[in-house]
């Protein structure tokens, strides 16, 4: 990076944290640390929720599923804005009326102990786990300008995240939350305008449009029907976006402390409210925006030669190996096949815009060979790494986005990219890990706890445990280093795993009133809690085919279908013999 981009990154986010430590003022209490004492207009909660969710993984995985993928996986967001409606009208009033810090405290008072227990640790092992993910996401950054060892960064950006979580609690995520959402559409908007601005002179941003759709990577809707039959196996569709997708974020907004807890910060029910469905109306345009901006990348690479793999670190893995003399074969064709195709794509663009169809036919159908050509050499490169001979990652799709940006774009736009994927970093993971610390205080720690302590006792420990589940989530980053997914797939794949017997639990709570017993729903969510590893197993092993979206309506239906039956068997056994 050039001198000009270290100034801005430093000046950045230098600025982020001294106005994040200013305005952390708050009661050195749980009702200050945990929920800002419950003083935030809905503006703040809205960029709050929106800044929870677009970590430095949105940002960094998401141009590059596009890239690789295309753009369905914005289909995977077609069911969030319903989400927000039942939320508003089920969820929020009940949290508001009985003013939890976590939403599991509310499973206690209907229902008992153990299953708020039950519920809130698969809470914190799933966001535990997914939070450790997305500190490894801007590790990438660090690994990749500056070849250092993966596991390093891991400690540097973790130990980073844990002190600045731990000095201001809520107040201090929620309003520096504001100001990261401004940076980040302002730098994002930048990029996607550089990336059409760079394509030759002749090539709009309807033409980048049009290579960018014949070449697949526009399918922004797909139906999953494949010669007459729904594939079950297809991981986004609108189907699975619409129903798994509706449920998933049904469970995420409703029952994950990590969300709750930022409209729990809300001054009323109607901020609360209004936060959520603003959010359900922004998310997926936002979504939208960035996978746009993965296959306007996609389109800059046929005029422009790309790498043939996107990790430098792994390349020069790959030229030390066995394999070197083979891979310097396989890179001399891929050069070869990168000119031609710039050649090619322009042929193609000048004959669409002089409306000759004939030749517009030719060239595009000589550009998709020459590509699926391309995908075969970069297929074969990536076979390589995965071997034991070379011990490399073949994956590269997280790093396509943050090459494009050092390769290619001009000084100080640099920095501000990558400033932008460290505040996405930073804003969601110490929201995270703030949501952990608050559901092991209240629904471990006070519950179990026998000793009397004070709102500054509690505020004190609250810091100590913030502290530990950040020593946690480096644990976890240091093994994702092979997780074989883009980091944006990975998390929402093992949120799928849990959330929908959490939601499942809330579920009943909420609309089946005539289950009481505590240990009926606890069971029931245990047996649909087997159920969703089972077929997610199965899945794994090739012996069922299913998209890892469908895992959150199973586990919710689950969790209703044991609960009912399990609560049928018991009053059956209770009833006196006639």
């Amino acid at each position: 990076m050039s001198q000009l981009d270290w100034i801005i990154l430093v000046v950045t986010l230098l600025s982020i944290i001294a106005y994040g430590l200013y305005k952390s003022r708050t009661s050195r209490n749980l009702e200050g640390y945990f929920l800002s004492n419950r003083s935030m207009p809905w503006g703040l909660v809205l960029l709050s929720i929106m800044g929870t969710q677009a970590s430095a993984i949105t940002f960094l995985s998401a141009p590059g599923q596009a890239y690789t993928d295309g753009m369905r996986f914005v289909q995977y967001y077609f069911g969030l804005p319903l989400a927000m409606i039942v939320i508003c009208i089920f969820f929020v009033p009940i949290y508001c009326k009985l003013k939890v810090y976590t939403a599991y405290e509310y499973l206690e008072n209907r229902f008992d102990g153990k299953t708020r227990t039950l519920t809130s640790f698969l809470f914190l092992l799933q966001r535990g786990l997914s939070t450790g993910i997305s500190v490894f996401a801007p590790s990438i950054i660090l690994s990749s300008l500056f070849d250092w060892n993966i596991y390093y960064t891991n400690i540097f950006m973790g130990g980073l995240l844990i002190i600045y979580t731990m000095s201001g609690g809520a107040k201090a995520v929620a309003y520096t939350q504001q100001l990261q959402l401004v940076i980040i559409f302002a730098g994002m908007f930048l990029a996607g305008y550089m990336v059409v601005n760079m394509l030759p002179a002749n090539v709009s941003f309807t033409d980048a449009l049009e290579v960018s759709g014949k070449m697949g990577k526009l399918n922004v809707i797909t139906t999953g029907f494949e010669n007459g039959k729904f594939n079950w196996s297809d991981q986004y569709n609108l189907l699975s976006g619409l129903v798994g997708g509706f449920f998933l974020a049904l469970s995420y907004f409703g029952t994950d402390q990590s969300q709750v807890g930022r409209y729990l910060t809300a001054k009323s029910l109607r901020e609360s409210r209004l936060g959520l469905l603003m959010n359900g109306l922004v998310k997926v345009p936002m979504q939208f925006a960035i996978l746009l901006i993965g296959a306007l990348v996609f389109t800059f690479y046929q005029f422009n030669k790309a790498p043939i793999f996107f990790n430098e670190v792994q390349v020069k893995k790959l030229e030390q190996s066995v394999y070197k003399d083979s891979f310097a074969v396989v890179q001399q064709e891929y050069n070869r096949l990168a000119a031609e195709k710039q050649q090619v794509v322009v042929a193609y663009t000048a004959a669409a815009d002089n409306n000759d169809k004939k030749s517009e036919e030719q060239s595009l159908t000589v550009l998709q060979h020459l590509q699926k050509r391309s995908d075969s050499l970069r297929a074969k490169a990536k076979s390589w790494l995965n071997t034991k001979e070379v011990g490399g990652d073949g994956n590269d799709t997280n790093y396509i986005f943050l090459r494009f940006v050092v390769d290619h774009l001009p000084a100080g736009l640099v920095g501000l990219l990558i400033a932008i994927i460290f505040l996405a970093s930073w804003g969601s993971i110490a929201a995270a890990i703030n949501s952990l610390s608050s559901s092991t205080m209240v629904d471990f720690h006070k519950r179990f706890s026998k000793k009397k302590e004070s709102g500054e006792d509690q505020y004190k420990l609250s810091k100590w445990y913030t502290l530990a589940w950040g020593i946690f989530c480096i644990v976890v980053a240091m093994f994702t280093y092979n997780i074989g997914n883009s980091l944006i797939e990975a998390v929402n794949v093992l949120g799928s795993l849990f959330y929908g017997v959490i939601l499942g639990v809330f579920l009943v709570a909420f609309f089946m009133k005539s289950i009481r017993n505590g240990h009926v729903v606890f069971w029931g969510a245990i047996l649909a809690e087997l159920l969703v590893l089972s077929v997610f197993i199965l899945t794994k092993a090739g012996i069922f085919k299913m998209g890892f979206l469908w895992l959150n309506p199973i586990g919710a239906f689950g969790v209703i279908f044991f609960s009912l039956l399990l609560n049928k068997l018991i009053a059956q056994k209770e009833s006196p013999a006639l």
